[in-house]
């Protein structure tokens, strides 16, 4: 059984459903949620759905072990679902290929420090792109610059907005995002 640890800063919703799709699996398990904001709504998913879930710290993430020494027990990949800071080095190398992020750009188109969430849809449309979607990648020591496992697009129209934008990626990454982590994690076996 592939052991998936989730970090999550937010809504928790990719998360919601990455929990869900795995929920059956005999392959593989989600075993816990790690979020570095304890406002994160991602807590009250877990709950719900009977998934472990716990917060850290900066400290613990970075200057000390703490979290690299809890994914080394518990986790075969990590997932980032909407997690908002840097992966540090020493977890990189301790698990090369084994770090899955989505990006809500095609990228190298909208990435770096700073471009999530809707700052992204904004700058889509500020643009006027003719389309947008989705970035599966493995993480890297920098933001968004890890190898491409997959992208899926949708149009974008003059008539868009930044929130209609973020509901059309929002749904190629609830459609995505699961089964790319199945395939990425069923090739390695």
């Amino acid at each position: 059984m592939k052991r998936i640890v989730i970090f999550a800063s937010g809504s928790g919703s990719n998360a919601e459903n990455i929990i869900k799709y795995f929920q059956n699996s005999e392959e593989i398990v989600v075993t816990h949620v790690l979020s570095n904001n304890e406002q994160a709504k991602v807590f009250d998913r877990c709950e719900r759905l009977n998934i472990d879930a716990s917060l850290f710290d900066k400290d613990s993430f970075i200057h000390d072990d703490t979290v690299l020494n809890f994914l080394q027990v518990e986790a075969d990949v990590i997932v980032l679902a909407g997690f908002l800071w840097k992966i540090p080095a020493k977890i990189v190398n301790a698990f090369p290929n084994k770090i899955i992020n989505i990006h809500p750009a095609l990228l190298p188109k909208y990435g770096g420090k700073g471009m999530y969430g809707m700052n992204v849809h904004k700058a889509v449309k500020e643009n006027n792109e003719a389309e947008t979607g989705i970035t599966i990648h493995y993480v890297n020591e920098n933001y968004d610059e890890g190898a491409i496992i997959f992208q899926a697009k949708t149009s974008v129209s003059s008539s868009d907005t930044p929130e209609t934008i973020a509901q059309k990626v929002h749904e190629l990454e609830y459609e995505h995002f699961p089964k790319v982590i199945e395939e990425v994690i069923l090739q390695h076996e």
